[in-house]
């Protein structure tokens, strides 16, 4: 299980720094992704990607929900309809099955493209941060190292600031 660790960088210089620390501690270079304002030069910092910059994954569940639903209703009304005009008609059973699984794919895929124009509604606390020119860090860590990779932020980079842990930052149990 991985959770997605946020920091605060001033600059790109510190985000470079940060990254070259982080590779050095052995954290994969994949997982690692940076948001800056619009025209600021990263360099060879790895943007954030469209997933994590939109509500991609979002939209795309709950398209595919409402496109379930719409294909099964779709598929009931097309069982509705007589079939008087073909000579050897297709269960009902494969009738449904096959409206609900375009109905969930094709749903999925039409929000999924209407999602990645809407940013996505994590980043909402760091919009003013970036705005006034600060860089936001995102990076997966596995959960097991998820303290170790914030102790050496704090360390060696006290100009970060770490703004938080998704899925969660708290203990569910004490």
């Amino acid at each position: 299980m991985n959770r997605r660790l946020y920091f605060i960088l001033p600059d790109t210089a510190s985000a470079h720094a940060m990254m070259n620390d982080l590779l050095l501690a052995r954290l994969n270079g994949d997982r690692i992704h940076f948001l800056a304002r619009p025209g600021t030069p990263m360099g060879d910092l790895p943007d954030a990607t469209i997933s994590e910059r939109t509500d991609l994954i979002d939209g795309w569940e709950i398209g595919m929900g409402l496109g379930a639903l719409l294909g099964f209703f779709l598929g009931l009304i097309a069982i509705s309809i007589p079939t008087w005009w073909y000579t050897k008609p297709v269960s009902i059973t494969t009738t449904l099955l096959i409206c609900t699984l375009i109905g969930f794919l094709g749903g999925g895929f039409w929000t999924a493209v209407v999602a990645t124009t809407i940013p996505n509604a994590q980043l909402k606390p760091f919009e003013e941060s970036i705005a006034n020119g600060k860089v936001l860090m995102m990076t997966l860590v596995p959960f097991h190292r998820v303290n170790e990779i914030r102790e050496l932020v704090s360390k060696k980079h006290p100009e970060a600031t770490y703004r938080g842990t998704w899925p969660t930052d708290h203990v569910i149990f004490p």
